[in-house]
C-alpha cells in the first residue's frame, strides 16, 4: 500500500470515528405537542391546560426534559385559530391537542398525517368530525364531552327546582351547528315533559347577551338554560351575572360557569377529560395509530349547586335536589 493511499484511508477513518462520535453525543429528538386554546389562560393552576400538563408529568413527561410543548392561544379570537394550526403543523409537532370544535375542523383540513387528539364539546360524528365513535379512522381520536342524553335531566333538576316550570329559554349561539343539535335535544326533551321551550340565538364574537337575556324575561321564561359553545363558554360570568339580574334560574352544560355566579350545571368533568386526553399522547408517541382508539365519552358526571346565587333570586332549592349535589357552592 502506498504512503498516499494509506494516508487517505487513515484520513478516512479519523472521519467516520469523529462522525459516529458526534452522532452519539446528539441527545434523542425531544417529541413535540402542539396544544391550541381558545381563550384559557395558564395563570389558574385548575384550567384545563394544567390538568393536561399534569396529566402528561403523572406519565412521565416533562416540558422541557422528555417532551417539548408548543402551546398556542387563540385569546378569545377564533378567526386566529386556522393561523395557528397552520403554524403548529409548519413546526412538525408530533401530536396536535385541540379542544375548540372551529381548531379541531382546521387541523382535520390541514393535515391527514399528524396524529389528532380532541378534546370536542360538539359531536364528533354528527360533524363528520369522525367516522364514528368506536372507529374513528383518519388521523383524529380523542374525547367528545358531549352527552347529549343529559339536557333531558338537566331539565328535570329545573322542574324540581323551579315551582311551577311551564317555559324555559334556551341560550344558543346562532353560528354554531353544534348548537342547533344541542338545541333539537332540548326539544325533543322538553316536548317529553310538557316544558315550553323560548330558543334565543346570538350572534358574532360580541354577543349581545343583555338584550337577549332580557327577551327571555319579557317572554315569560321561568328558567335559563345555556347551550353549550366556545364562544358563550367566554362569556360565562357574563350570562351568570345577567341571569341574576333578571331573576332568572339558570343551569349550565359547564361547571365553570356555576363557579362563575351561575345557578346549577349538571356536567361531566372537563378536568377528568383533559387528564384521559395526557393517556392519548402517551399512547399515540408509543406508535398506537389514532384511527385504532376509540373516542371516550364521559362517564362521570356532577351536579354543582350555588346557592349564593340561589339566595339572590330568592330561590330555595328543594332538599332532595341539594342531597343529590356533588359540590355546593356557598
Amino acid at each position: 500500500m502506498s504512503t498516499r493511499i494509506f494516508v487517505l484511508f487513515c484520513l478516512l477513518i479519523t472521519v467516520l470515528l469523529f462522525t459516529g462520535l458526534a452522532e452519539a453525543q446528539q441527545p434523542n429528538k425531544m417529541p413535540r405537542i402542539g396544544l391550541i386554546g381558545a381563550s384559557g389562560t395558564t395563570n389558574n393552576p385548575r384550567s384545563n391546560f394544567n390538568v393536561f400538563l399534569q396529566g402528561l408529568r403523572d406519565l412521565g413527561y416533562v416540558d422541557g426534559k422528555t417532551i417539548v410543548i408548543e402551546y398556542r392561544n387563540a385569546e378569545g379570537k377564533l378567526d386566529l385559530i386556522p393561523i395557528l394550526v397552520d403554524e403548529l403543523i409548519q413546526l412538525k409537532v408530533d401530536v396536535l391537542v385541540t379542544t375548540n370544535p372551529t381548531a379541531i375542523q382546521a387541523a382535520k383540513q390541514a393535515t391527514k398525517t399528524i396524529p389528532i387528539v380532541m378534546v370536542s364539546s360538539a359531536d364528533p360524528v354528527a360533524t363528520g368530525i369522525v367516522d364514528s365513535l368506536a372507529h374513528p379512522g383518519g388521523n383524529i381520536t380523542g374525547l367528545s364531552l358531549l352527552a347529549r342524553d343529559l339536557s333531558g335531566k338537566r331539565l328535570e333538576l329545573l322542574a324540581e327546582t323551579v315551582p311551577g316550570l311551564r317555559r324555559v329559554g334556551v341560550l344558543s349561539d346562532a353560528d354554531s351547528s353544534a348548537a342547533a343539535i344541542g338545541l333539537k335535544e332540548y326539544e325533543a326533551a322538553a316536548r317529553a315533559m310538557k316544558i315550553q321551550l323560548q330558543p334565543q340565538e346570538v350572534r358574532g364574537r360580541s354577543p349581545d347577551l343583555e338584550s337577549a337575556i332580557q327577551a327571555l324575561t319579557k317572554g315569560r321564561a321561568d328558567a335559563l338554560v345555556t347551550v353549550r359553545t366556545s364562544v358563550l363558554n367566554l362569556y360565562a360570568k357574563r350570562i351568570a351575572d345577567l341571569a341574576i339580574k333578571n331573576r332568572l334560574p339558570s343551569m349550565f352544560e359547564v361547571n365553570a360557569y356555576v363557579e362563575a355566579g351561575g345557578l346549577m350545571s349538571y356536567a361531566n368533568s372537563d378536568a377528568e377529560s383533559f387528564k384521559r386526553a395526557a393517556n392519548y399522547v402517551d399512547r399515540l408517541l408509543k406508535g398506537a395509530k389514532p384511527a385504532d382508539l376509540p373516542v371516550e365519552q364521559p362517564t362521570k358526571f356532577e351536579l354543582v349547586i350555588n346557592l349564593k346565587t340561589a339566595k339572590q333570586i330568592d330561590l330555595t332549592i328543594p332538599p332532595n335536589v341539594l342531597a343529590r349535589a356533588d359540590k355546593v357552592i356557598k
